[in-house]
């Protein structure tokens, strides 16, 4: 489902746990780092696409999260010709997105990247909010700086730092996802399925 400019509608998820850091998933089979992201199908609303998005990609459902900011507008990129399968040029672009910002309102075990046959991630990690855009396909790397622009005045504000300093304790350390945290080079080198297939993440 194209527009008449040629990008397709698609959302991009991005998910912060209670530190404020976000998911970030390494492409199966890459060394590759993105946010959640895929097409909205006919009849599907962004909210709708996100929902079902966030249960095929990282195994969660609605009531694991809370909409925290969406974008406003649509966020587009276009895709390099090479990336885009050839029965699809000339008329396919690239993407168009609208971005929500979700809260975990669950925990991290409830995440499941194995939810459907067709698993977009095989490792995943919590990262600072300001990802390293390096680290993403090069022809997405304006697209997220927008998105994390935009929907950062609406991070929840954080007081877990002061309430443990008032009360003399000291901060619970943390722990990493072992066996989950995959390759973390971050290399942009991406070699997944011809743009314009039905994955929808390029």
């Amino acid at each position: 489902m194209l527009d008449r400019e040629g990008f397709r509608p698609n959302v991009g998820i991005i998910l912060l746990n209670q530190r404020n850091e976000v998911f970030w998933g390494k492409r199966i089979r890459t060394h590759s780092w993105q946010f959640p992201q895929g097409g909205i199908k006919h009849g599907e609303t962004p909210e709708q696409a996100m929902y079902r998005e966030l249960h095929e990609e990282v195994g969660l459902h609605k009531e694991h999260v809370r909409i925290v900011a969406r974008t406003r507008d649509w966020l587009r990129y276009e895709v390099p010709e090479h990336y885009i399968r050839r029965d699809a040029r000339g008329h396919y672009r690239g993407q168009k997105q609208i971005w929500f910002l979700l809260q975990l309102m669950g925990r991290d075990s409830d995440m499941n990247l194995r939810a459907t046959d067709h698993p977009e991630f095989d490792a995943w990690r919590w990262n600072e909010y300001w990802v390293p855009l390096e680290a993403v396909i090069e022809f997405k790397r304006g697209v997220y700086e927008m998105a994390l622009t935009e929907l950062a005045r609406y991070l929840p504000r954080l007081n877990h730092h002061n309430r443990y300093l008032r009360s003399g304790m000291r901060p619970p350390q943390r722990h990493g996802h072992e066996g989950q945290r995959g390759d973390e080079s971050g290399g942009a080198e991406d070699q997944g399925q011809p743009e314009g297939s039905e994955s929808d993440q390029h």
